[in-house]
């Protein structure tokens, strides 16, 4: 089941370097509502995975251009108004219908 983000990560994550890719997308997941438990779906790996990408640690380069290609969807949907979600339930559909099979 996936979990809102902790108040413990969200502090940290505004002391983290914004240049990375990783923290970058951590960035856009908060604001858009999108737990780290569905978006690890999505890229087929780990929650774990998707948490140390959020840290700032290295990607490997098959990712990278997924992560973007993500993150531009993502952009798409805060601007069109359909992200942020409210719910974990409309967060997990919007990634079904709306991204996985676009990356």
């Amino acid at each position: 089941m996936a979990r809102p983000y902790s108040e413990e990560f969200l502090l940290n994550l505004k002391d983290l370097n914004p240049k990375r890719l990783g923290v970058q997308l951590a960035k856009l997941c908060v604001k858009a509502n999108l737990p780290a438990q569905y978006v690890a779906e999505v890229f087929g790996v780990s929650r774990m995975t998707i948490h140390s990408w959020f840290r700032g640690k290295a990607i490997r380069d098959k990712n990278c251009t997924r992560i973007e290609n993500f993150m531009i969807l993502v952009k798409e949907g805060l601007h069109d108004g359909q992200l942020p979600t409210v719910t974990l339930l409309e967060s997990k559909k919007y990634l079904e219908s709306n991204v996985s099979n676009k990356i």
